[in-house]
């Protein structure tokens, strides 16, 4: 499958006018960065897709049709945004707790440990019974089988998965909930009257859009600020409590302002549903439930908001026994049977007894050369997003747009392999120094990646420099 093969499978499944294509241009094509998969088509469909689908909605605004180009480097560069990112010359903390990684477990498997977030890393702690340290851990958990390991930290609520190979995968109950799902969904939920957005300069195409972007970390977060650097007005809501990482909070928190609510109070729920009001999307990352549970469900917000368009992110799909379980991108490359074949052919073996007993043929685990599930989630959900604007204005309604990481990671492996893909080159900070831009900001002088995808008459820009969570008031600007 080409880049532009999987961008007009988007296209096409998305219900969006085909004539549309012809304004497209796609250049690259795979391996651009060393794995197997083809991490550049994933990138740059999905950047592509959400920029194209930008420029219709400007067209449909506007009476102005224009080009679209979207080159798979760039593309690759904008998928490794947080690894690229510096702050005054330096690069920023460490992304990941010494904790966080794969392990060996004492019957030949391997398995994956989240502990960025402090109370992730205190819950894995418990269970395991030792110290906070990468030793300590590593025999604690050689003293587990790893399926027993793995069910005892998710039944905890803690973050982990077990590699799994991708017919054992396959096989799981899980990975036929998610098979049952397309690729996304934009459903109608609600009637409204047909509705444009707000009037603007033209300088942009989301220009007088109204977003809430109430996620954290990268998927969510990449979807609210591509919706801003087409000029959507994205206020990004966090609970004070609730943890981050603070290179991702730079790195996607351009074109946002950035409020904080505590949800736990019925006050702050108060002033959410009076943000909601006023509101075209509400993006959020909690797990399925959560925000139902506080009144926040899509249809509930489409009876409060007529029109508004819900997006909703999740790890591993709202069907199924694990819709509700907690999970980040590196974890569900794991559990799918990503990281197995990235390491099978790192490691040059290929052994088919080891394969269909579940044992794990390699010495090493190896993941993604980027956050791939992440980033072509977030993508994806701003494509949905878009696409569900421009039915509103169309057809009216009320819209509904749902993701998660594991139905991108399926779409990942459908595209197949490529026997030699770990051989392409390394792509540092330098090599892709033209696709960097610079910004001042509370943080320092930021550099990071620009966006990659090209609109001839609305450029895509970041007009707002990234803020410390909690910076802004939690209203909308005049």
């Amino acid at each position: 499958m080409t880049p532009r093969d999987a961008l007009e499978h988007l296209w096409m499944l998305a219900d969006c006018d085909p004539a549309a294509l012809g304004l497209l241009d796609v250049e690259g094509d795979d391996p651009g960065l060393p794995s197997v998969f083809r991490v550049g088509t994933l990138a740059a469909a999905s950047i592509g897709a959400a920029g194209l689908a930008a420029a219709q909605l400007h067209a449909a605004r506007s009476g102005r049709s224009q080009r679209v180009g979207i080159d798979m480097r760039r593309a690759l560069a904008a998928f490794r945004s947080e690894r690229y990112l510096s702050v005054d010359g330096k690069p920023p903390t460490e992304l990941r707790h010494p904790v966080t990684g794969h392990f060996p477990t004492g019957d030949g498997r391997w398995v994956q440990l989240h502990a960025n977030f402090p109370h992730h890393l205190a819950g894995i702690l418990r269970v395991l019974g030792c110290a906070d340290d990468r030793d300590a851990v590593a025999r604690a958990i050689l003293g587990w089988e790893g399926a027993a390991l793995d069910d005892a930290l998710a039944q905890a609520g803690l973050c982990a998965a077990l590699v799994r190979a991708p017919r054992e995968w396959a096989a799981h109950e899980q990975a036929r909930a998610v098979a049952s799902l397309p690729l996304f969904e934009i459903e109608r939920i609600g009637d409204s009257p047909v509705e444009a957005p707000r009037a603007g300069s033209g300088v942009r195409a989301l220009e007088g859009v109204r977003v809430l972007d109430l996620t954290r970390i990268i998927a969510g977060p990449v979807c609210g600020r591509t919706l801003g650097q087409h000029g959507a007005d994205v206020l990004l809501v966090n609970g004070p409590h609730l943890p981050n990482i603070a290179p991702l909070v730079i790195d996607n928190g351009r074109s946002k302002r950035s409020a904080t609510l505590d949800l736990r109070d019925e006050a702050a729920c108060g002033q959410l549903r009076a943000l909601v009001r006023d509101a075209d999307v509400f993006v959020q990352g909690y797990r399925p439930g959560a925000l139902a549970a506080r009144g926040f469900a899509p249809e509930a917000l489409a009876q409060r908001r007529p029109g508004i368009v819900c997006v909703s992110i999740s790890a591993y799909g709202h069907r199924g026994p694990w819709r509700e379980r907690r999970g980040f991108d590196s974890l569900v490359q794991s559990a799918s049977g990503i990281v197995w074949a990235e390491s099978v052919a790192a490691a040059r073996v290929g052994n088919s007894a080891a394969i269909s007993a579940g044992a794990q043929p390699f010495a090493q685990a190896r993941p993604l050369p980027c956050q791939a599930l992440d980033h072509a989630t977030g993508y994806l959900a701003a494509f949905g997003a878009i696409v569900a604007l421009a039915r509103r204005m169309r057809e009216g309604g009320s819209w509904h747009v749902r993701l998660s990481l594991a139905q991108t990671g399926r779409w990942l492996q459908t595209m197949g392999t490529l026997d030699d893909g770990q051989r392409a080159p390394e792509v540092s900070a330098a090599d892709i120094a033209d696709c960097l831009e610079e910004m001042a900001s509370p943080f320092g002088r930021v550099r990071a990646v620009a966006p990659a995808e090209r609109l001839e008459l609305t450029p895509p820009f970041h007009s707002r420099a990234p803020v410390p969570i909690g910076t802004d008031a939690p209203v909308w600007l005049a």
